[in-house]
């Protein structure tokens, strides 16, 4: 009778839920999720290998040379400050791809690297002073390299790549989850070209927070999603326990201190050290 009652109970609630006590939805997690993840997303989610083949955590990679486009902002400056070259310094890099070097004209930068500028900028002053003068350009600013974090987060948005940037930085970066964050639902959703095939990988965030698991704390690249889905209808009700977490989540978790891993833990840079017992004190 028991069991009854409560199936009676939900019920009722759900109705209540879906004839508009939105307030009491939210609560329970009845109503439907702000931001689902798709059937498709999941599906191409658990076709990912774990551990995935890309960079994260305690295994980072350097990012590819940056090439100049339309938004960047250059420092362009003689390498000898006493010259009698004045070049304008700070560069936007217009939409067409050009900077303005005053009586030395408007080159077209974008699509090259910066030490290829410094050697296109040096051929042009020397062209015209028929004198080499070495010039040094900076990147001062870089608008279009961005990441973004959506979904159930506190301050969704884009967010500039530093070349060090996790799953976990940009969760902390984007003011953390809601309470309505699904986090057996997170993906890292890699652009990819119109034809081809899609790259959307699983996100532990779970293990990543309590228990240090970097495998899929990855590497952020320029123009990755981070999406934080919504908690569906029964993940707002089930307890944690109850809940089928996502296969890449599920695998065991062994303790560096505990049984299984005596000798250290397999890791990027080597087994971990297991401290010694401290001394026993000297007899009294």
């Amino acid at each position: 009778m028991g069991k009854r009652v409560r199936l009676f109970v939900a019920f009722g609630l759900w109705v209540l839920a879906v004839t508009g006590c939105s307030t009491i939805g939210d609560t329970l997690g009845f109503s439907a999720p702000s931001y689902p993840l798709t059937k498709t997303a999941k599906a191409i989610r658990d076709t990912v290998p774990v551990p995935a083949p890309v960079a994260r955590e305690l295994a980072m990679e350097l990012l590819p040379t940056h090439v100049v486009e339309p938004g960047d902002t250059l420092l362009v400056q003689p390498v000898e400050l006493d010259t009698p070259v004045r070049l304008p310094p700070d560069q936007l890099v217009q939409p067409d791809g050009t900077i303005d070097l005053g009586q030395f004209g408007r080159p077209v930068v974008a699509g090259s690297t910066l030490a290829a500028i410094e050697v296109q900028i040096r051929d042009i002053i020397r062209a015209k002073q028929k004198e080499p003068v070495a010039v040094t350009v900076r990147l001062l600013s870089k608008p279009g390299k961005v990441y973004y974090v959506l979904g159930e987060v506190n301050a969704p948005g884009a967010f500039p790549v530093t070349g060090h940037d996790t799953v976990l930085s940009a969760v902390t970066q984007a003011g953390g989850l809601t309470r309505k964050a699904s986090e057996q639902n997170i993906i890292v959703s890699r652009p990819t070209v119109p034809d081809g095939c899609r790259v959307v990988l699983p996100v532990c965030y779970t293990n990543i927070v309590q228990l240090g698991d970097t495998t899929t704390n990855y590497q952020l690249q320029s123009g990755d999603r981070v999406y934080v889905s919504s908690k569906g209808m029964l993940e707002g009700l089930l307890p944690a326990r109850c809940q089928k977490p996502n296969a890449a989540c599920a695998r065991p978790q062994v303790s560096c201190f505990g049984g299984g891993c005596a000798t250290g833990c397999a890791a990027p840079g080597g087994p971990v050290a297991i401290p010694a017992a401290p001394p026993a004190p000297p007899a009294q």
